[in-house]
This record gives structure tokens, sequence and C-alpha cells, in this order.
């Protein structure tokens, strides 16, 4: 069933990366990122709660442990969509997006603080290779020293940290309980926090407006199936390598761009992709081995 876990959880991240172009689509647009955010989790939230409505009683959480590690769930997601665009505000996508990916180490560190996986060379060099990757791919090497302030450093490792935390969170939540009930209650936290940032008259406006059909789209496709898969999918796998699985978002978002927002890919962004796929590869079969 590894195989099948690390499956899921790839299939989780190529639809995140499918998201971003979405999103990207809704910013060029006019749409404000934290509204889009919104929208992302509570359309998902919709369609996970008539998955859990349909079989209430089985689906119905028994233990506590379920509602807090779902709620702390909530609060990672919350935080790395809103630490993640301030640090976007405060410096570059690049330098967001790379600081962002620091996450696998926060989850490796987590992991053996609270001793859930022995410390290997193939991790630790996992890790380097990866954000090497990532570096290459989002191009943060082109940004001068000046554009990464103090607030954007801070932002951007908040972003990472709150994807290591609904890492493990949902990691903790399935031990407990069943994935419609982790996800309604998780996205359910997520909506109520995120409702206190957004702008509330605009986002009544997405409702009349003709981007409608894109906004459902963005949440079917990054919130209602992609956390189905990477809840069920973590179920199978260890927190670090599903962090890692999930570089696989950037590099689909990048391919999105290129074939159908025609963006384009330099040579270092094709070696970046590589580096990451390969890493993600050879993880991955070690993992399961």
């Amino acid at each position: 069933m590894r195989y099948g876990g690390i499956g899921l959880v790839m299939l989780a991240a190529i639809l995140w990366g499918i998201t971003g172009g979405i999103a990207d689509i809704l910013m060029n647009k006019g749409w404000n990122p934290t509204v889009i955010s919104f929208y992302r989790g509570a359309i998902g939230l919709i369609c996970i709660f008539s998955w859990f409505l349909f079989r209430a009683k089985q689906n119905w959480p028994s233990s506590l442990s379920v509602y807090v590690w779902s709620t702390l769930a909530g609060v990672g997601v919350a935080g790395n969509f809103t630490f993640y665009f301030m640090s976007i505000e405060a410096s570059s996508i690049a330098i967001a997006a790379t600081l962002m990916y620091t996450a696998p180490v926060f989850v490796l560190l987590i992991s053996f603080f609270l001793r859930l996986e022995r410390s290997t060379w193939l991790k630790w060099g996992s890790i380097v290779f990866v954000l090497v990757g990532i570096f290459l791919l989002t191009g943060a090497y082109k940004s001068g020293s000046s554009t990464v302030t103090p607030l954007s450093t801070i932002t951007g490792l908040g972003s990472g940290l709150s994807y290591a935390l609904f890492i493990f969170s949902f990691k903790k939540a399935s031990a407990f309980g069943k994935p419609q009930s982790t996800l309604t209650i998780a996205l359910f936290a997520f909506s109520l926090i995120l409702l206190l940032f957004i702008d509330h008259q605009e986002a009544l406006s997405v409702i009349t407006s003709g981007d409608v059909g894109l906004f459902i789209l963005l949440g079917l496709v990054g919130s209602g199936v992609s956390f189905v898969f990477y809840v069920v999918g973590i179920k199978w796998t260890t927190p670090s390598t599903a962090s890692m699985i999930a570089m696989v978002e950037p590099v689909t978002a990048s391919l999105f761009g290129v074939m159908v927002l025609k963006d384009s890919l330099t040579f270092v962004q094709l070696i970046g992709m590589l580096i990451i796929l390969s890493t993600i590869t050879i993880l991955s079969v070690r993992q399961s081995n």
C-alpha cells in the first residue's frame, strides 16, 4: 500500500499545481489572492461535507483527537496560504515560493524531535537537492538581496512552517478518524480563519461575476478532490516523504504556465525541474522498499 500512498499524494500535488495556474488566471483578472484562497477552501468544504453526510453516522468522529488534530490542520492550511501571500507582497513570488518550500526541513526536524523517523543521509540529501531544484525552478537566484526583507523572510518561513503543521496534523488526524470527518473539520476551521482576512464585499461579488465557474473549478481541483487524495495517501506514507513528494506541485504549476498560460521556461528552470523529479523518484522508491 506504500506505493498507493505515494501515488495519491503525488496526484494531490499535481492538482495543487494546476490550482496555482487557475489562481494565476483569476489574479490576472483582478481578484484578491485571499478571496481566491477562501473560495478554494469553502467550495472544497461543501464537497467534503456532502461526502460526510452520505454516511454521517459511520463518519461521525468519536474521538476528541480528531477534532483537535483536524482543527490544527485547518490552521496550518490557513497559515500557509496567508503567510505565502504576505511574503509575495513583501518581496517577490520567487523568494516567497523558495521560502515556503523549506517545509521539508521543518517536517524532518519535527520528525526527528518526536522520534517518528530516523535520520539518514538519503533524507538529508533529498532535502538539499529538492531545495536546490526549487531555487533554480523559481528563479530566486535572479533576485537581488534588496528584495529579501525581514518581513518577507519571516512570512515566507512561516508559510513553510504552516505547511509542515498541516502535514503532521493530517497524519495524526487520519489515525483517529475517517477522511470525511478530518477534512470537514479542517476545511471548516480554514474557512472561519480566512473570513477574518478577506474583503467580504469582493467575496460576495464572486457569486454574480462571470468568473464564478473558474472559482468552482478552483475549489473542486484545489480542495474537493486533491485533499481527499492527500489525506488517504498520507495514511500510507511518512510525513517527510509526503512533504517531499508534494514538491511536484511547483513543477506542475510551471508546466501549466508553459502549456496553458504560454509562459516560458529557461534552461536553468528545466534543470531545476529535472532535479526535483529525479530526487522525488529516488526517495519514493527507497522509502517504499
